[in-house]
């Protein structure tokens, strides 16, 4: 998974959310603590579902504002 949507929120913290596994959502002070938040919120997602033998979704190239 490597597109996220990145957006600052009403208290000024920036949020990031990974469209592609739903919930899975993180926030930082500067961009770039939310990004590396969101990095690690993703492999936690993913362990979690290979844990439980369920698929990993496919990645959603549809939604815009996508962080590369």
């Amino acid at each position: 998974m490597s597109k996220v949507q990145l957006y600052k929120d009403e208290d000024n913290y920036w949020i990031v959310e990974c469209p592609s596994l739903k919930g899975c959502v993180s926030q930082g002070n500067t961009k770039e603590e939310a990004l590396a938040n969101i990095k690690e919120a993703i492999t936690g997602y993913i362990a979690a579902l290979e844990e439980d033998n369920l698929p990993i979704p496919e990645e959603n190239l549809a939604t815009p504002n996508l962080v590369w």
